[in-house]
Formats: C-alpha cells, structure tokens, sequence
C-alpha cells in the first residue's frame, strides 16, 4: 500500500510541474497546496508570467494595488500578464488571503558609457 502511494505521489508530482495544456512562454508561476510556487521572482521589463493553477481550489492572482486581476481560475486553467513597468508587486490570491506572493521588475540596466 505504501509503494501504490508513493508511486502516486510522484506521479502527482511530475504531472503538477508540467504546464497546463498549451503553450506557456516566459515565467511560470504554479498555484499548488494554497501557494505560489515561486512566491517570489524577478523579471525584466517586457517579461511574461504566466500563472497556472494546479490546485484543486479556484484562485486568483490579484494584484494589492488591484492593477491587474486573473479573476477565477479553475484547476488547469492559466492567466498570463504582461509586467511593462520596473517596480515591485506584490499580489495575493482574493479567495484565500494567507496566500501571497512578489514580483520584482528590474529596470533594464544601461551599458557603461564610453569616455
């Protein structure tokens, strides 16, 4: 009975890190067991992420400043957005509040002027 679970426990866990089905270029970020996994990156300007939930429970990816909101999101389904602005973002989910999460935007940086 152990190996059945441990069998499908790896099983589980190879399957949640897989994309959901299409396409996902740029930065994924999975909602699994009520977290943002990574809960926390960094990307440039111009960068996608995608957020992909792999739970069981519908979530969202809110921005705190309420500038961008995937509303639901189903098990499975995904929401990309598009972080245009340098800064830090944090957002959370609004069905489970504990759940947080951070995105640093690094501002493109400038080559070394030459003298």
């Amino acid at each position: 009975m152990r190996t059945a679970l441990l069998a499908a426990a790896a099983l589980l866990a190879l399957t949640a890190a897989a994309p959901a089905s299409g396409t996902v270029t740029g930065t994924v970020v999975h909602i699994r067991d009520d977290a943002f996994v990574p809960a926390s990156l960094s990307i440039k300007p111009g960068d996608k992420v995608t957020f992909v939930n792999d739970d069981d429970d519908a979530h969202t990816a809110t921005a705190d400043d309420a500038s961008w909101d995937s509303e639901g999101l189903n098990q499975g389904q995904k929401w990309t957005h598009v972080f245009t602005k340098a800064g830090k973002v944090a957002y959370h989910c609004t069905v489970h509040p504990m759940m947080h999460g951070t995105i640093v935007v690094k501002a493109a940086s400038r080559p070394a002027s030459a003298s």
